[in-house]
């Protein structure tokens, strides 16, 4: 009988998505949550590149940032740049995605074994590393088209779309603009890949097996990511500051205003404070939780839904 019961055990662990169909499912489970957490990026940008070189700091918290802006542009403005938003999950989230999974099938294949949490956490960082040098442009794009709203008319660049802003950015700057702060930006995919593999796991351990005798399910989730985000918020918001600065940066005469990462740290440090290298923190924690679980439950129904209409399994894969 045990042998029996066996079989439809093994022909039903044969059913699988494709590889394709799981790196589709990560690029649209990160826009989904995009979706909802856009204008806490936006209000997260708008505060970095606030009091620039030491000057007047336009926005006195989060709440007055979000009032500013409805009221001087409008409700939408605070989805403006979603389009390159979603072009970023688009080409991050399916490359990181994309990358770790065919690390992962490569040391299990030369190895024979699944890897620890060391081996984790590396392939975590390459994989972050190569999602976020594909995603650059769009990150540029991002940045330059949420925070146009605060420059004077005279000197806005008025991109109508993402497109618009990647063709307007090569023409006028080259094609190496696209890339312009990807050394930052691939640091702090680095450093948030890294963090996070290490510390969601760990969490989400403890929650479940610790004092507090969790359930597996959204609590969970909810719990261990808000936790997570907290480390990898702390770790990773100097990097963004630098990359959000870069990214937005104008040449004059031929400069560009900053040299390098080091040079804006630096300066943000000597000219503004040091904590100012932690500038829009509240938003950028408040994205980062809520973005990591609605992309898990967003990804886990895509999948269920697979399993069970696609593939006809009724029991679906865990994440």
């Amino acid at each position: 009988m045990s042998n029996d019961a066996a079989k439809p055990a093994e022909v039903s662990a044969k059913k699988s998505a494709p590889n394709a169909i799981k790196f589709l499912f990560g690029g649209l489970s990160g826009m989904g949550a995009t979706m909802v957490v856009q204008p806490l990026d936006l209000v997260k940008t708008r505060m970095q590149i606030s009091g620039v070189g030491g000057g007047k700091k336009e926005f006195r918290n989060s709440f007055h940032c979000i009032q500013q802006i409805v009221s001087r542009e409008g409700p939408l403005a605070l989805y403006k740049g979603i389009g390159a938003a979603l072009l970023r999950q688009a080409t991050y989230t399916t490359g990181r995605l994309g990358m770790y999974t065919y690390l992962n099938d490569l040391y299990k294949e030369r190895f024979d074994r699944n890897p620890n949490v060391v081996d984790s956490m590396a392939m975590g960082t390459i994989a972050g590393a190569c999602g976020a040098f594909i995603g650059t442009p769009a990150e540029v794009a991002l940045v330059r088209m949420t925070s146009d709203g605060r420059l004077p008319i005279a000197e806005r660049r008025n991109y109508t779309n993402v497109a618009n802003a990647l063709t307007r950015i090569t023409r006028e700057e080259g094609l190496t603009a696209l890339w312009r702060g990807s050394l930052p930006t691939v640091g702090r995919a680095m450093v948030v890949n890294m963090t996070q593999l290490a510390s969601y796991s760990q969490f989400k351990n403890y929650f479940h097996e610790g004092p507090l005798q969790m359930n597996e399910g959204i609590k969970l989730h909810f719990c261990a990511s808000m936790l997570s985000g907290l480390l990898t918020t702390m770790t990773s918001m100097p990097l963004d500051i630098a990359k959000t600065r870069i990214q937005n940066m104008k040449t004059v005469d031929g400069k560009p205003e900053y040299r390098g990462t080091a040079d804006v740290l630096l300066r943000v440090a000597r000219q503004e404070g040091v904590f100012a290298l932690w500038k829009g923190f509240t938003p950028y924690y408040c994205r980062l939780g809520p973005h990591t679980v609605l992309t898990f439950i967003l990804l886990e129904q895509m999948n269920q839904g697979y399993n069970k209409y696609v593939l006809g399994a009724e029991t679906s894969s865990g994440l």
